[in-house]
């Protein structure tokens, strides 16, 4: 038995209790969700303490993971690095805008901060600015060498704006439920 409903060209399809949820041609069901939120918190997690949390298996663990894996859905796997641990102890947001937003100067810029190791994030945007970016240097001192040695020098900038974060609320590295 089942029910289906039409939900933000959404179906759910409840079967059981083990909800299927379809976007597209990606069918997550309610094992799936939680393998991905055990993986969220703790992405070395072995296979088969994973399987004992989600009560199935190690071989359907394994396959579901596959799965989600070649969907695209799990990108990767990779260290959470302490930045001030590492020595980088001061961040700045750091909003840039262009002199104009056609696709050459877009691509220089992007190629240019790509190369930058200090910018760790970088947010094409709408709005006032044209990029967000999150900065990571050692210090004050070091951030205004990177300002005015680096990205001041880029060709195709504007303005700069920086902000500095007092300290971090709610911090994640992707939305899963």
């Amino acid at each position: 038995m089942y029910r289906q409903f039409d939900c933000y060209n959404a179906f759910f399809v409840v079967i059981f209790t083990n909800i299927l949820i379809i976007f597209g041609e990606i069918m997550l069901d309610t094992y799936d969700h939680s393998i991905i939120h055990l993986l969220a918190s703790d992405g070395r997690m072995p296979v088969n303490e994973l399987a004992e949390q989600v009560n199935l298996s190690p071989t359907p663990v394994s396959r579901r993971l596959k799965r989600l894996e070649q969907e695209g859905i799990i990108t990767g796997y990779s260290a959470l690095i302490d930045e001030r641990r590492m020595g980088f102890d001061f961040s700045v947001f750091v909003s840039v805008r262009l002199e104009k937003q056609i696709d050459d100067i877009l691509a220089r810029f992007e190629t240019a901060v790509t190369a930058m190791p200090e910018v760790v994030d970088c947010w094409l945007m709408t709005g006032n600015h044209d990029y967000l970016l999150r900065v990571v240097t050692r210090d004050i001192a070091d951030f205004e060498r990177f300002l005015v040695g680096q990205l001041t020098r880029v060709d195709g900038v504007a303005s700069i704006e920086s902000s500095i974060p007092l300290r971090c609320v709610k911090s994640g590295i992707a939305r899963y439920r």
